[in-house]
């Protein structure tokens, strides 16, 4: 699984899981373009320069089209093409039905989908253009299941995701564009440190999983780098459980 000299754009790269990934896919090859809005994505660009890798990064606001416009022109320019996007960035407001307000499940559709939406937009006139290209999306096992410890937003928002991936898939395979999602069960991850600290919520994750354990972020960075790959040709359109046996139970 190797990506020599393919350039990818990784959303949400200041984070646990999309830091790893960039990192991950430079170490194997790729020219890697980072973006957050969280300025530490320039840490991370940073770390890839130090060990020979080629990285460049952006902090942008991912639900801004202007600011999308921007990051693919730079893209461009930087690099020439875009190879591979993955849509990583997410948010998740721990709250219930009930509990949540409609500007804060508004606010979880905007960033959880409307900035792949707007990621897939800017980037598939270019891949149309250069012959071909692969979207990667990072859904959740919440976007294939009803997940009994999730709020109602956040499975709304990754199954939204889920199925926007095989829409784009169908649509535009034509011109060579594979479109895959990721759909990992609970992750350690800075994101989830809080959660993971009750014994309690700790021994209902695990307990969920036949595995027994809870993902890596380098089980994630590892689908991910495979499906950018070109041992991956032919797969298009899949939503791929990375979550231990969660949704075959």
């Amino acid at each position: 699984m190797r990506v020599p000299g393919k350039v990818v754009i990784v959303t949400g790269a200041a984070g646990g899981i999309g830091s790893v990934m960039a990192r991950k896919l430079a170490d194997n090859g790729a020219k890697v373009f980072l973006l957050d809005i969280d300025s530490r994505v320039e840490e991370v660009r940073d770390s890839i320069r130090e060990k020979g890798g080629t990285a460049d990064c952006l902090a942008i606001d991912l639900t801004s089209e202007a600011d999308w416009e921007t990051a693919g022109k730079m893209a461009m320019d930087r690099f020439g093409r875009v190879d591979v996007l993955v849509n990583n960035a997410g948010i998740n407001i721990r709250k219930t039905i009930e509990e949540m307000t409609l500007d804060e499940w508004n606010k979880m559709m905007l960033v959880n989908v409307g900035s792949v939406f707007l990621g897939c937009k800017t980037v598939i006139p270019y891949m149309k253009a250069q012959g071909g290209g692969v979207i990667i999306n990072t859904s959740s096992v919440c976007g294939l299941i009803g997940h009994l410890y999730t709020p109602e937003a956040y499975t709304a928002g990754k199954g939204a995701l889920t199925t926007l991936t095989k829409s784009i898939a169908a649509r535009y395979a034509k011109y060579g564009i594979r479109c895959n999602s990721i759909n990992p069960s609970t992750v350690e991850t800075p994101m989830t440190k809080n959660m993971l600290e009750s014994p309690e919520w700790r021994k209902e994750r695990i307990g969920e999983v036949p595995l027994g354990r809870l993902a890596t972020t380098d089980d994630v960075a590892n689908a991910v780098l495979f499906l950018a790959s070109d041992e991956a040709s032919f797969i298009n359109g899949v939503a791929l459980p990375v979550d231990g046996g969660v949704t075959c139970c």
